[in-house]
């Protein structure tokens, strides 16, 4: 018997060795917070494991980890850009004496017609008892 597959299940990235984020191994690195084993100790963390979400079309990952007074009902990533490098900018806060932090990044992408593109953002997040959530971001 064949097994039935969606359009959604069938355009998701296969689970890479490598993270996506830049990381290591993506089992050791952002598939341990994807898989609920571990939370981002720091909003870098948060966001290098958002960026793979997005990266791996992990939806319900990044609606988990985004503030409740600013997450969207749902969120579809059907296409939508295919993310293929992130680079760290800067951060601000976001210790474990902070409640607050920010990230700046730049996130590579191609883009439906396969042309090169970056989005650049300064990301704000919080922490909700006490774990760390995106709130949102400022793109420039």
């Amino acid at each position: 018997m064949a097994r039935r597959t969606s359009a959604r299940t069938a355009r998701r990235p296969a689970v890479p060795s490598a993270c996506p984020c830049g990381g290591a191994r993506y089992a050791e690195c952002c598939g341990r917070f994807h898989r609920g084993e571990a939370t981002p100790a720091t909003p870098e963390e948060l966001m290098r494991s958002r960026y793979a979400a997005f990266a791996l079309g992990e939806t319900a990952y990044l609606l988990r980890t985004w503030h409740p007074d600013t997450r969207p009902a749902a969120l579809d990533l059907d296409g939508g850009p295919r993310w293929t490098g992130l680079e760290i900018l800067g951060t601000s806060g976001g210790s474990a004496f902070h409640d607050e932090g920010t990230v700046t990044f730049r996130a590579h992408y191609l883009g439906a017609d396969g042309s090169p593109g970056v989005q650049q953002e300064r990301s704000r997040f919080t922490r909700l008892d006490r774990v760390w959530m995106y709130v949102d971001g400022k793109v420039s």
